[in-house]
């Protein structure tokens, strides 16, 4: 259930990214607007999973530190998803003309990391303790990944 509710709030930042990005984009530029998008959507997309998706579960954090925390969390969707959008910018000029296309896909190539890393590293009822608690998480995440079957 969750996973919808991350997926819903992920679509409504779709919409606050998109538009943030075309009415950004004649005063700043296409790249910048990008970027700046990026973290309007960001915020509103953590409020929304903390009021919501994961309703209850880290409200003992302050929330500027674990708004900071759901950014931090999320640097790997932030890569993959602003990765892919520009990465679309520079070789698909349709994307250029039509950016939402671009950010489709970026939203889409990060999900699902972030729902990992936020329901992980996040929104747990016992936050991290420490920047090596936090740390330890981020290892833990990164190689629940890999094939269980493979040796390390």
């Amino acid at each position: 259930m969750r996973l919808l509710k991350f997926g819903t709030v992920g679509g409504l930042g779709f919409l606050w990214d998109s538009g943030t990005v075309y009415a950004l984009r004649p005063a700043i530029g296409l790249s910048a607007a990008t970027l700046v998008a990026y973290f309007v959507a960001a915020t509103l997309n953590w409020l929304l999973n903390r009021l919501w998706t994961f309703k209850g579960a880290g409200l003992h954090d302050h929330p500027l530190l674990q708004w900071l925390r759901f950014l931090t969390a999320n640097s790997f969707g932030f890569l993959l998803n602003r990765g892919t959008v520009y990465t679309l910018f520079y070789t698909v000029p349709l994307c250029v003309t039509y950016p939402v296309l671009a950010l489709a896909a970026g939203a889409l190539a990060g999900m699902f990391a972030n729902f990992n890393l936020s329901q992980k590293m996040v929104f747990k009822e016992k936050p991290p303790q420490s920047a090596l608690e936090l740390a330890e998480l981020s290892v833990d995440v990164s190689t629940s990944h890999k094939n269980p079957t493979s040796e390390s």
